[in-house]
């Protein structure tokens, strides 16, 4: 072995050594070489409780809510490296790693139209019900105005959730309606 395929083993492992999971794997082999297949997806492990009997620990009075990912540690699903904040994809082309969200319907909410997912789901943990950043009953009125849809005829004597009628990811109903 000459000095050459040596120093070429030796950086191969140092880069590649530190590299422990396949996307950064991928990413230090792909430096060095041409053609290195794509690392095989990642498989999000079902979102699991932080607490309750399966968990040896006690529920305590708040019952939060893990994201599969985040759940089982695997942080460089999501991001470049586990203390990192920069992402494996761009921020609005993250969430369709994983979930997949055919985009045929006539009418899209904004924030899935423009892969703002995270201003109505958290990507780590939530109390809420679907990871969502608040409390479902008066989630919507986040961002759309109480006054403007109460105003609404169609709303009058209303008294139940948005989504009883109203889909909140996409329609072919104008409003999303379901």
């Amino acid at each position: 072995m000459n000095i050459r395929t040596l120093a070429a083993c030796v950086a191969l492992l140092v880069l590649t050594a530190p590299a422990c999971n396949p996307p950064a794997r991928h990413a230090a082999l792909s430096l060095l070489f041409d053609g290195v297949p794509p690392p095989p997806p990642v498989a999000a492990p079902a979102a699991q409780p932080l607490d309750g009997p399966e968990s040896g620990k006690t529920p305590s009075k708040t019952h939060y809510t893990e994201h599969g990912p985040y759940a089982a540690r695997a942080c460089t699903a999501c991001h470049k490296s586990a203390s990192s904040n920069s992402f494996v994809v761009p921020r609005e082309k993250l969430c369709f790693q994983c979930h997949d969200f055919k985009l045929d319907k006539k009418y899209i909410h904004g924030p899935l139209a423009s892969g703002g997912c995270l201003a109505c789901h958290d990507p780590h943990s939530s109390q809420h019900k679907y990871l969502l950043v608040a409390e479902s009953d008066n989630f919507c009125f986040r961002c759309h105005e109480r006054s403007a849809v109460e105003r609404n005829p169609v709303h009058e004597g209303v008294d139940g959730q948005c989504t009883e009628c109203h889909n909140p990811h996409m329609s072919d109903n104008e409003y999303l309606l379901r």
